[in-house]
């Protein structure tokens, strides 16, 4: 039984492995999408983070006597193809944009740190304490990076909001035939000439 855990244990570090990797590709795109200067340079702080990671999943690897090889996680394929559509439908630079990436990379931290949890379970399981610190200091890092996401996230919408208040404004005021800001006691109104 030893053996099929310490197989599962390789298996799951070739997967984080390629999700890590293929995290990095998505934030190294989504950054130039990015607006809002508290989140692009938390991105380009993630970037960074990513690298080192990428290089711990590589150590702990080494301990265990396992190459990365060819594997694939489809799990963050498909979490980073969701960003990328994501971004396709919302294409306008801006706060909503820059939400809809907000949401996207969250979701990709809450993947990694479920399988992060799980790693560790193994490695511990395994006797494997030189990869419990390496998946451990990861870990910790994606949980900070969500907690970052969060606080981001309630910066940003409020000029989400304003954002949207506007173009509704600017869209009643159409239908109405009205020009006025749609904000105050006279919003909605026709102008009298």
């Amino acid at each position: 039984m030893k053996s099929e855990v310490r197989e599962l244990l390789t298996e799951e570090l070739k997967d984080a492995y390629s999700a890590e990797k293929q995290a990095l590709r998505c934030m190294q795109k989504v950054l130039r999408k990015v607006s809002d200067e508290t989140l692009r340079e938390g991105i380009q702080m993630h970037i960074e983070q990513t690298q080192v990671q990428i290089e711990r999943v590589e150590q702990a690897m080494e301990k265990l006597n396992v190459r990365p090889g060819r594997k694939v996680c489809e799990a963050m394929r498909g979490l980073v193809e969701e960003v990328q559509n994501e971004i396709e439908e919302h294409s306008e630079k801006g706060p909503i944009l820059d939400l809809v990436i907000v949401a996207g990379m969250q979701r990709i931290e809450h993947y990694e740190i479920a399988a992060y949890g799980t790693d560790i379970a193994l490695a511990e399981a395994l006797g494997e304490t030189e990869v419990v610190e390496l998946l451990s200091q990861t870990l910790e890092e994606e949980k900070q990076t969500d907690l970052k996401l969060t606080e981001v996230t309630k910066a940003i919408i409020p000029a989400a909001l304003g954002e949207e208040e506007g173009k509704a404004a600017a869209h009643r005021a159409r239908a109405t035939g009205t020009h006025g800001t749609g904000v105050g006691p006279n919003a909605g109104r026709p102008r009298r000439a």
